[in-house]
């Protein structure tokens, strides 16, 4: 079964190694085979990725476009490690993440670290400032 893919004029998607943008006209497409497919609106760059839960989303994406942890797995867990020692209600989370991408199941971890980035903004929201 093939996954249909709808573009907005302009918009960006990687597929495999490539990133590919939309002409000027909205355009669909199919794509049969196994290569990491993502949308503009779900990357992250290393400028974008301006929060410790954003860094963790931007390493599990590396392993997804790569689908390798190896090569990102000591940064994942070094970052990950950090979050929990700052935020240690985020365990569920995490655990989550983790058994998604000891698996290989990378695009899924990438969903659950949305998670991550929802939790993270929720906790800064609350934050109430020091009035010391």
């Amino acid at each position: 079964m093939s996954l249909k893919i709808e573009l907005r004029p302009g918009e960006r998607i990687i597929i495999g190694n490539s990133v590919i943008t939309n002409g000027d006209h909205r355009a669909r497409f199919f794509v049969d085979g196994q290569a990491p497919i993502l949308r503009e609106k779900d990357i992250l760059t290393s400028e974008t990725a301006n929060s410790p839960a954003k860094r963790i989303y931007l390493c599990i994406q590396l392993m997804y476009l790569a689908q390798d942890l190896a090569e990102h797995k000591d940064m994942y867990f070094t970052l990950v490690n950090d979050f929990l020692h700052a935020a240690p209600s985020a365990l569920t989370i995490i655990d989550s993440v983790n058994n998604k991408i000891l698996t290989g199941s990378f695009y899924p971890a990438l969903k659950e670290a949305k998670a991550l980035i929802r939790f993270e903004e929720e906790l800064l929201r609350n934050v109430q400032p020091f009035s010391g």
